[in-house]
């Protein structure tokens, strides 16, 4: 991070993770996601400090997370979203490395477009056994009335540095993610390391954090899935034009228009 987003950083108050679970934990949400640059985040920075705190443990405030994504032959997860269909799932394992922390997560889109997210807790070595998939297959049926389809191997993972900050007055929160790595099939892509991804996280996903940035004149990006843009960077995708603008803006290119290359990685 950039020594202006570091001071800015600076001027909040912390808040834990205690208290910003029981306060915002946001399981069920609307979503925006903007793309913006170290400039235009410093400035946000300063805006938001008047009214959000940042989740600070052990005197750190901006903690390193490792994600795998797991899809099935086809890449079903990575069409649904590709087409735009509102029944769809993100499964994923996440390393909340700083916490020493694993959770076995699944992401979906209920009637009304809300992003619905479930998490099981993994052991630090975990992995998707058994139990896991019942767990998704549960959660799914829960929302969708049909058992989970397909059969899921991890397809690429990725790591960055994440931001969280929890409206004082509001069961709202934001994440901020910087310095995103994409790993697969051996091959490594880095987005530029000036940009940052925001994503606002509200009822109604017109929250505090949504008016402040459109008074400094940005604006929600369509289509920013880290998971989407990370496997059409890679060559891992079918098709990818309806992200090319936000790769564009990551400083990111497809590793070929509409080429696919390599296979589902190999869970260690």
């Amino acid at each position: 991070m950039t020594h202006r987003i570091d001071h800015a950083l600076a001027g909040f108050r912390p808040i834990t993770l205690d208290a910003l679970n029981d306060k915002a934990a946001m399981l069920e949400r609307l979503d925006n996601k903007y793309i913006v640059t170290a400039p235009q985040m410093a400035a946000a920075l300063t805006r938001f400090s008047n009214h959000f705190d940042v989740l600070e443990i052990d005197g750190k405030r901006a903690f390193t997370y490792r994600t795998c994504y797991f899809d099935d032959s086809a890449l079903s997860s990575y069409r649904d979203h590709h087409q735009g269909r509102r029944r769809r799932a993100k499964v994923r394992t996440r390393d909340y490395c700083d916490a020493g922390l694993r959770f076995l997560e699944i992401k979906l889109k209920d009637r009304r477009s809300v992003t619905v997210k479930k998490r099981l807790k993994l052991q630090p070595d975990g992995a998707l056994d058994a139990a896991g998939l019942r767990f998704i297959d549960a959660e799914y049926r829960a929302l969708y009335g049909e058992p989970f389809p397909g059969r899921l191997q991890p397809v690429i993972r990725m790591q960055y540095r994440r931001i969280t900050l929890v409206a004082r007055d509001s069961r709202e929160r934001m994440t901020i993610d910087s310095g995103l790595v994409f790993h697969s099939d051996g091959q490594r892509r880095q987005v530029d390391p000036g940009m940052f991804i925001i994503e606002t996280k509200s009822e109604r996903a017109n929250g505090l954090a949504d008016k402040i940035l459109r008074s400094l004149h940005l604006h929600p990006t369509k289509r920013v899935s880290k998971y989407c843009v990370a496997m059409a960077s890679m060559g891992r995708a079918p098709r990818a034009n309806r992200f090319l603008p936000a790769m564009r803006r990551l400083g990111l290119a497809p590793f070929s228009d509409g080429a696919m290359r390599g296979t589902p990685e190999r869970q260690p």
